[in-house]
Formats: C-alpha cells, sequence, structure tokens
C-alpha cells in the first residue's frame, strides 16, 4: 500500500505543464488555480491537469474558472448588430463575449444543440464585427473578447494515445491524431483571435496588456495540440502576434527554445515542432546582418540537437529550411552546420540517413570554398560510410552529390585530399555491391575522378592494391597463427588422455 502511494506520488508532466510559466517559476504567486501550493522557487501543482482559466485585468494570470453549460432553454439568442444603434453595439458586443464564455459538452451530440448554435452564431457574428471594422472596439470590450479567448482556448489537452493508457508506445508517424471534438466552437474562436491581432483596428500599446507573456506562453502549450487544424490556426497567430508585437519578439523565441530544449532531452514527444519551425523559417528569414551571437547560439544549441531525436522525419522539412536559412544568411556558419550534422548523424537508421543526406546537399549549395576545406575530412569520411551502405538508398543517396555542379566543383578543387579518402569505398562498391543502380553510379563517379585526375587516379589505384595486398598477407598470417594454436591445442589434449 506505502508503494501505491509513493509511484502516485510521482506524476507525470502533462502536455499542458510544458513550457508553462508557473513549471518553471515564471509566473505570479498563487497565479494558478487553488490546487496549487507555491514556494519562492517551487510549483507543486495538486492536480493531475490544472484546468482551464480566464484572464484578471492586468494580472498576467487566471484569476476564475469558467461557467459550464447552463441549464437547457435558459439562453436566449442575441440581436444582430446590425439590428440594434450603433450606440448599442458596445454593450452588445460585451454580452456576446459573455454566452461564448459557456462550455458545452461535444462528446454527446445530442445535448445542449440548441445552446451550442446560439453560441456558433454569435461567434459568427463577433468574426464578421472585427473583420468588417464597423466600429472600433473598447478598451473594455478588448479586455472581455480575450477573456473569452482564454476561457475557450486554454484547456486540458488529452493524453497522447501512449500517455497513461497502459499501451505500448506506438511511432508518432503511425498514430492517429486526435481531432478536438469542439471544433465547431474553437476555431471561430481562433478565427476572431486572428481578425483581432491582423486588424487595422487594433492599438499594440493597448493590446499587449491583455496578450501578454502568460497569454503567448498559454498559446505555445497548444501546440502540442494532436489536432493538426488547431496547430494551423496557432502557427498563423503566433507568427502574427511575433509581427505586431515587437515588444514580444525575445520573449517567444526563448519560450521555443525552451519547447525545444524539453522536446530533445526530456520529451522525445512534441506535436507542434514542424508548425514552430515553420514560423522560425520566417523569423530567421527576417534577421539582420550581421548576425546576432544571440541567433548563432540558437543554431548550435537548438536547432542542430533537433536532429537527434528519433521521430525527425516528422519536421525535418521544416527544421532543413531553417538550417539552410542560417547558411545562406551567413555561409561562415556553414562549417558549423555540417560538423553538427556529422555529430547527431545516424547509425543504425537508415531512412534517417537519407534525410541528413539530402539536407547536407542542400547546405553544401550554399557552402563556400573556405567553409568546404574545414570540414572535408570528417564529411568525406562520413560520405565514404555511406556509400558502402547495404541499404541501397543510402547509398545512392550519397552518389547523387556528384549531380550537383557546386558540389562536383568543391570536389575537384580538393580532390587531392577527398579522393583518397573514398577510392576504396568506389571500389568496393563496384567490386561487390549487390545493387545494380549503385554499381552503375558508382562506375560513373570513378570515371568522373579519372577524366579530372588520371595522375592521381592512378596514384590512389596503387596504393589500394599495396593496402590490399598487406591486407591479405595480414589475414594470411592470421590464419597461419590460428592453425598453429589449433595444432598445438590438439596435441596438448593428447598428451594429457595418454597420461591419465
Amino acid at each position: 500500500m506505502f508503494k501505491k502511494i509513493i509511484k502516485a506520488g510521482h506524476r507525470k508532466p502533462s502536455k499542458s505543464d510544458a513550457n508553462d510559466p508557473y513549471a518553471y517559476g515564471y509566473g505570479p504567486p498563487g497565479g494558478r488555480n487553488s490546487g496549487s501550493v507555491s514556494t519562492p522557487n517551487v510549483v507543486v501543482n495538486h492536480a493531475s491537469r490544472a484546468g482551464p482559466a480566464t484572464l484578471g485585468p492586468n494580472s498576467g494570470g487566471p484569476t476564475a474558472i469558467p461557467p459550464m453549460a447552463p441549464p437547457s432553454g435558459t439562453v436566449d439568442p442575441l440581436p444582430l448588430f446590425r439590428d440594434v444603434p450603433v450606440s448599442e453595439r458596445q454593450s452588445l458586443f460585451i454580452r456576446k463575449l459573455q454566452i461564448c464564455c459557456f462550455q458545452f459538452d461535444f462528446s454527446d451530440t445530442l445535448k445542449s444543440v440548441r445552446e451550442k448554435e446560439i453560441k456558433r452564431q454569435n461567434l459568427l457574428e463577433l468574426v464578421d464585427f472585427i473583420q468588417s471594422g464597423s466600429g472600433k472596439i473598447t478598451e473594455t470590450c478588448q479586455e472581455e473578447m480575450i477573456k473569452m479567448v482564454s476561457v475557450n482556448i486554454f484547456r486540458c489537452l488529452p493524453p497522447a494515445s501512449h500517455e497513461n493508457t497502459g499501451q505500448e508506445t506506438t511511432d508518432p508517424e503511425e498514430e492517429e491524431p486526435y481531432l478536438e471534438p469542439s471544433w465547431p466552437h474553437l476555431q471561430l474562436v481562433y478565427e476572431l483571435l486572428l481578425r483581432y491581432v491582423v486588424s487595422s483596428d487594433t492599438d499594440t500599446k493597448v493590446a499587449k496588456r491583455y496578450i501578454d507573456h502568460w497569454f503567448v506562453l498559454k498559446l505555445l502549450d497548444l501546440f502540442d495540440s494532436e489536432d493538426p487544424r488547431e496547430r494551423e490556426y496557432l502557427k498563423t497567430i503566433l507568427h502574427r502576434i511575433y509581427g505586431k508585437f515587437m515588444v514580444h519578439r525575445p520573449f517567444i523565441r526563448k519560450a521555443i527554445n525552451n519547447i525545444f530544449y524539453r522536446f530533445i532531452y526530456e520529451t522525445d514527444r512534441h506535436s507542434g515542432i514542424g508548425e514552430l519551425l515553420e514560423i522560425l523559417g520566417s523569423i530567421i528569414n527576417g534577421f539582420a546582418l550581421p548576425m546576432k551571437e544571440e541567433h548563432k547560439l540558437f543554431l548550435v544549441r537548438a536547432l542542430i540537437p533537433l536532429h537527434k531525436p528519433k521521430p525527425i522525419a516528422l519536421y525535418h522539412q521544416q527544421l532543413s529550411y531553417c538550417i539552410t536559412q542560417f547558411v545562406e544568411k551567413d555561409y561562415k556558419l556553414a562549417d558549423t552546420v555540417i560538423r553538427g550534422l556529422l555529430k547527431y548523424w545516424p547509425v543504425t537508421n537508415c531512412q534517417k540517413e537519407v534525410l541528413f543526406l539530402g539536407e547536407l546537399e542542400e547546405v553544401l549549395e550554399a557552402t563556400q570554398s573556405a567553409e568546404f576545406q574545414r570540414c572535408m575530412v570528417p564529411l568525406f569520411r562520413q560520405i565514404a560510410r555511406c556509400l558502402n551502405s547495404f541499404h541501397f538508398q543510402v547509398a545512392e543517396r550519397a552518389l547523387f552529390f556528384w549531380n550537383n555542379e557546386h558540389i562536383v566543383s568543391l570536389i575537384a578543387q580538393n580532390r587531392g585530399v577527398i579522393l583518397p579518402i573514398i577510392f576504396e569505398a568506389l571500389e568496393k562498391n563496384i567490386q561487390s555491391h549487390w545493387n545494380q543502380a549503385v554499381h552503375g553510379l558508382t562506375v560513373n563517379v570513378r570515371k568522373m575522378f579519372l577524366e579530372m585526375d588520371a595522375e592521381l587516379f592512378e596514384e590512389c589505384q596503387r596504393q589500394y592494391v599495396e593496402n590490399e595486398g598487406r591486407a591479405r598477407e595480414v589475414e594470411e598470417q592470421r590464419e597461419l597463427t590460428w592453425k598453429k594454436l589449433a595444432d598445438f591445442a590438439a596435441q596438448s589434449t593428447g598428451e594429457d588422455m595418454v597420461t591419465v
């Protein structure tokens, strides 16, 4: 019994805890629900998952529990904006927001059907009102709107299929995504927030009081949602916030960094890495030159280590774009990037190797000769290993490098160093590789080197033959030694038997 109590005390962090300001000591004391006990440096949450919350005025944190669904028949439709005088529209706006704060159970499609439709119609009207720009909403209305948005979207994410279900962990690529049942309402709430952020009538000096650091962190928490529709809205909204609220830019970059660190070194699971990298791809594209040291550290400490996790295939396209953007912005970073790729090069995962080779080719296209020379020795040692891979896609993808004119020109300039490194791999492929396509491509590459520098090629061939001869001699000597040992052992055994 005692062991069960101890085990119950060790709660696995939920998705909603990731990058939570209160979990890392960023939030104000007592800013979470009443079930948490805070100390100067530690916040202990006694609930298994924190409940949804609303924002207090300028509080930077949650203050109230949102109203649940009202009794059936107690919610009446409100008039349309166009049916009331202009002077009454702001008060009607707030009344509509209050109705939209009610939460409904979407697991039962027959429950509260009328109330759900009333809320949906009110949300549609609110979106149209903001989008049309028919009237500049007051600061009070803005505050109430962000409260309503917070009540609806900041919620507990359901556990993934591998969490707390007793099921075996499955490959994230094979899992079916969980689709949010309340999406008919949730989509309209996200649309309202997006229209508010992008509206030319939105004054950032006022809006930043409500779209603050706490709000941004809670938005980032939601990127772990399994619903791809929700992540797409979050991506667009956060990107717009980054563009409009310049005061939040360093904070957003740091918060995304923290998500990456947690993903790489702790959880190895996160649904929204690809979307966050898409946002960063656009941000990196706008970096000014010369590049700040902060951005270079982000590349080394966050982006390059993102090659380590197993589910890289889910976000590799976006990651490769970000990495290439850095090299195109500052070609001197090519050596750092290539050495980083070599550090995290997969050993047994062939599909991951194919992804790495594709990314490596894109980086090499933006690499200048000086940076190439700094890393070409370890680089082509790895490429030589790929050329001899028994997985034909890996060997084939490595051989495709010689179809790229820029890479061939870099190789030609440094052929004296590169050819001796890969010559043995080329010869082994020609002699014994099982795949005909790989064999044909290897012959073409070999011919290219021969035409490039016949004298160097012959020297490499001579050294290869000598090395092979020495290797055969060593092998013969080893076999002879083992034979002598075997004969000696047999003789000793025979003598022992005679003695007995």
